[in-house]
């Protein structure tokens, strides 16, 4: 994608000359909002302390994870269990994902894969903030360093999914099994899916 977003470029600096440096700026976005993917929705708790709670969900996709990475995620878990996985995982950089209305936090991680009549299965995982408390506390939700998400659009990009907050992570086979912290994972309703990403980089 980003061969073909640099020869759009100078094709467009090419026709038009020598733009102004403000100009630069508005292709440079303009292309890359046209490669992004956004899904957006509402994330509603079932069960804990967060149980009817309902806030915006959104996440920006810039790029899906290849095979390659994943297969490196995959070895990671395998042989080195959450701290090797969480190496792994912190180098990688998908987009962006957050719950209500603020920054969020980068999505190391998002897979796509095809799914019945022309849908999209998508797979979020996600370093996740430790907060000081947890830190001081010893709490338990510490060991649960990850969030997940799981969504499925129809072939209009609309659909429904899963998160999880604070998970963890391990590996039965070639089969990633997540466990949340102990309340119901959240459910994603009403997504809608907008944009395009260029593929796997």
């Amino acid at each position: 994608m980003r061969v073909r977003r640099i020869f759009f470029l100078l094709c467009a600096l090419c026709l038009a000359g020598m733009p102004a440096p403000a100009a630069h700026g508005k292709v440079a976005r303009a292309a890359r909002q046209a490669s992004r993917q956004y899904v957006q929705g509402q994330v509603i708790g079932i069960g804990g302390r967060r149980a009817g709670l309902n806030r915006p969900f959104s996440l920006m996709i810039n790029n899906y994870t290849s095979p390659d990475d994943v297969v490196r995620l995959n070895e990671a878990l395998r042989s080195g269990g959450r701290e090797e996985l969480l190496r792994v995982l912190s180098r990688l950089d998908a987009g962006r994902i957050s719950i209500g209305n603020n920054v969020g936090v980068r999505a190391n991680a998002v897979i796509a894969t095809p799914s019945a009549e022309g849908g999209t299965k998508l797979t979020v995982l996600y370093e996740r903030n430790v907060n000081i408390y947890e830190l001081r506390a010893g709490a338990r939700s510490q060991d649960y360093r990850f969030g997940y998400a799981e969504m499925f659009l129809d072939s209009r990009g609309r659909g429904e999914g899963t998160f999880i907050p604070a998970a963890k992570v391990k590996l039965e086979g070639d089969t990633w099994v997540v466990e949340d912290f102990g309340e119901f994972p959240a459910r994603l309703m009403g997504l809608r899916s907008s944009g395009r990403v260029g593929g796997a980089r």
